[in-house]
């Protein structure tokens, strides 16, 4: 028996679902709040009661379809985010210990200045 790409979608997104309910069930209350989406009720380390959701979704693509989701490039492309952000953050951090350095200096030279110009 044949199934539509929608209907096969469907099924494998049901079927992933349900083990990840199965799996959170032995420990937490499951909540099924759409059909592709479950809610779990926590509470985190300060008493504050939260909400994990957790959406389960079989990708189409880009231009409806027509170019199949890669995964993989999809979590290379991550990971090259990734290490741009730390890059920038760490070249952020240089700028900003530079900055204070000479931010320091200037200070530094302003009071010895003035404790001239005060003798």
């Amino acid at each position: 028996m044949a199934v539509s790409r929608k209907a096969e979608r469907e099924i494998l997104r049901t079927e992933y679902l349900e083990k990840i309910i199965d799996f959170f069930k032995a420990d937490e209350e499951v909540l099924r709040v759409k059909s592709n989406e479950i809610a779990i009720p926590v509470v985190g380390c300060e008493s504050n009661e939260d909400f994990i959701v957790v959406t389960v979704k079989v990708p189409t693509g880009a231009n409806k379809g027509t170019e199949p989701y890669d995964g993989y490039s999809e979590a290379e492309s991550y990971e090259l985010k990734l290490k741009e952000k730390a890059l920038k953050a760490k070249k952020n951090a240089e700028k900003k210990a530079k900055k204070i350095a000479k931010d320091a200096e200037v200070r530094k030279k302003r009071k010895e200045i003035a404790n001239k110009s005060a003798n």
